[in-house]
């Protein structure tokens, strides 16, 4: 009996161990000025297992970071908790993590310390190439930090700038102490395809920083010059300003040219022109005015009202004449 609780003990006691054991390799990293928690499972364990990841720096106590994930890493940075990051650019940090199932953790594994503005490792500039004849312009940009920029960080940044012929990168050549972002490169021969790369530089993180995607770029011919281009830009805004006031001054024209009034049909035309041929119309063309009737109307004043004749008068007698239909409308 006491064989048989001893191993059962004892395998109880194996299980534990074996479900909640330490995670492993936990480092602290950081990119771009972020700081990152990373570390591998525990051996063995079950797909269950959550994390609870925290930081401190060296003069502060561990602040949460992330709770209950199931991921293998915890970005400071953003912290998934309701408060607000406190990674500053100079700081000195060390992460832990343990390993939960349940109600029952693993112990804390703590990390390395980092200096973040000495131990982030920088990313690549981006860089864009633009040929002139036989000078090539080189526009660097650098990274995007998660806290605050490169100059802010790193005042006194320079560029590396490597560059070769196509094809022979072992004669390369080297500028450096550049702080300018736009570089203009004259010493190129003409008709010749160029490869650059270019690295950032800082006193303070001399040994983590990227070098950029290698971009290439051919030269043309060495007798161009600069005022061609301006030339060439000069006619054509010039054609567009008398274009523009071409159209506003024969506007009328232009807009008669392109949206022509609607016109009649040619045989519409030809067909309302024609002289009429219809037979009643020429009837009444050549018909004569018809023949008037009239009535003779006189008219005999011959007593006034009281039925005398006036005095040194006569009887006044007029005689009128009216068409027939006139005159039957007075008689009436």
């Amino acid at each position: 009996m006491e064989e048989f609780e001893r191993a059962c003990l004892c395998g109880i006691e194996f299980g534990v161990l074996g479900v909640f054991s330490t995670p492993t390799n936990v480092r602290l990293t950081s990119y771009n000025m972020n700081l990152v928690l990373r570390w591998d499972p525990p051996e063995g364990a079950e797909s269950s297992l959550v994390y609870t990841a925290e930081y401190k720096t060296s003069v502060t106590s561990y602040s949460v970071g992330c709770v209950n994930i199931f991921s293998l890493e915890c970005d400071f940075t953003y912290p998934d908790t309701s408060m607000r990051s406190s990674i500053i650019e100079y700081g000195k940090y060390t992460g832990r993590v343990r390993a939960q199932l349940g109600s029952e953790s693993s112990a804390w594994v703590e990390s390395n310390q980092i200096t973040l503005d000495k131990d982030t490792i920088i990313g690549s500039p981006n860089v864009s190439l633009m040929s002139n004849g036989a000078t090539i312009e080189v526009t660097i940009k650098d990274p995007v930090f998660t806290i605050s920029t490169l100059r802010d960080v790193y005042m006194f940044a320079t560029y590396i700038i490597t560059y070769w012929k196509d094809g022979q990168k072992e004669k390369a050549k080297h500028i450096s102490k550049i702080q300018q972002n736009h570089v203009v490169l004259d010493d190129m021969d003409p008709w010749t395809k160029y490869c650059f790369q270019v690295q950032i530089k800082t006193d303070r993180n001399p040994n983590h920083n990227k070098p950029s995607e290698i971009v290439c770029e051919s030269t043309t011919n060495d007798e161009e010059v600069p005022w061609v281009g301006a030339m060439v830009t000069f006619v054509v805004m010039a054609t567009a300003v008398a274009l523009v006031v071409v159209a506003v001054v024969y506007r009328k024209m232009i807009s008669h040219f392109l949206c022509p009034k609607d016109a009649l049909p040619q045989h519409f035309k030809e067909y309302l022109l024609a002289p009429p041929t219809s037979s009643m119309y020429l009837a009444m063309l050549n018909s004569h005015p018809p023949d008037e009737i009239y009535h003779s109307v006189s008219i005999i004043a011959e007593k006034d009202c009281g039925g005398r004749v006036p005095s040194g008068g006569s009887v006044i007698s007029a005689t009128f004449s009216f068409p027939l239909c006139y005159a039957d409308s007075i008689l009436k």
